[in-house]
């Protein structure tokens, strides 16, 4: 009986390992830039580190809503045991591709999953859909920035009105100017074309730029920070990985392990979890990340980390 009850344990094992081994994941993401593709790195790195090896597909829409919402049709048709989708726009093309199906959908990079309708409340999602919200410590932010600049006294950014999470960023960023003394101003562009003519017109009316966690910015950041640095106006992030590419500083949330919290929420349901019962995972791994010989070339001290 006893050697009946192992092997009964063992052969169970066996076919979980093997009903893992040919799960399928598909994942989808709005545009190629290093944060986002931190973040499906991460994502990837934990399903690993959890021991499954699922069949992964993954495509990229470039930039594109028409070719995200394509993704996402396609994604329906395959059927995989969990669709994954990279920041806001490729969330809410998966969520609406995917209303009706039994297909479980986890989103990462989503700045205001309420917001963007994908879930009722980030306790209670209300369907097969949940994932990791990574909000900007917009207070923290524009407080490192007066540390460095006392005499700043307007602060601008550039944002896509059409990207669903920067409603609530902005809100946040307009709150945090008003409690800190500062004016903030904003410029719209709506594709990466326009970013550089959007940053031309806040030059000589800014004393620094916070950028939100913007697709369409970030994706064009070199055009911005260009213009920036011509100007002598430093430019702040909530994107670590701009931090080499222009940027001064970044006060930001590690992308990678933004993915690695998602992952995991992966993993649980491809272990059997209902999606319908994780909560959003509320990520907080927040550190300072600056460019040292762009912050000394420009006068700026920033305070040691503790």
């Amino acid at each position: 009986m006893f050697r009946f009850l192992i092997k009964s344990v063992l052969l169970l094992n066996l076919a979980s390992a093997n009903a893992h081994a040919h799960a399928h994941v598909a994942i989808t993401q709005i545009v190629q830039h290093p944060s986002l593709d931190a973040i499906r790195r991460g994502i990837e790195d934990e399903i690993k580190a959890q021991g499954l090896t699922p069949h992964i597909t993954f495509e990229n829409a470039h930039g594109s809503l028409v070719t995200a919402a394509q993704i996402a049709k396609k994604f329906r048709a395959l059927s995989p045991d969990v669709v994954v989708a990279i920041a806001t726009p490729s969330a809410q093309a998966a969520a609406k591709a995917l209303k009706g199906t039994p297909i479980p959908l986890v989103f990462g990079a989503v700045t205001d999953p309420v917001g963007a309708k994908l879930v009722k409340t980030l306790e209670k999602t209300g369907g097969r859909v949940t994932g990791s919200r990574d909000l900007p410590p917009t207070d923290k932010q524009v407080a490192l920035i007066q540390e460095v600049l006392p005499k700043a006294k307007v602060i601008g950014t550039v944002y896509n009105p059409s990207e669903a999470n920067n409603v609530s960023q902005l809100a946040l960023m307009g709150e945090a100017c008003a409690a800190h003394g500062i004016t903030l101003i904003t410029k719209t562009a709506s594709k990466t074309s326009e970013v550089g003519s959007a940053t031309k017109a806040l030059m000589g009316k800014v004393d620094a730029l916070l950028l939100m966690n913007d697709n369409t910015v970030i994706s064009a950041l070199e055009s911005l920070t260009k213009v920036a640095a011509s100007a002598g106006v430093p430019v702040f992030t909530s994107d670590p990985d701009s931090v080499g590419r222009g940027a001064v500083a970044a006060l930001a949330n590690d992308q990678y392990q933004v993915g690695r919290e998602t992952g995991k929420l992966v993993a649980r349901i491809l272990k059997g979890e209902d999606p319908a019962a994780l909560p959003v995972e509320d990520v907080h791994v927040e550190r300072v990340f600056v460019d040292e010989p762009r912050a000394k070339s420009m006068g700026l001290v920033f305070p040691k980390e503790k």
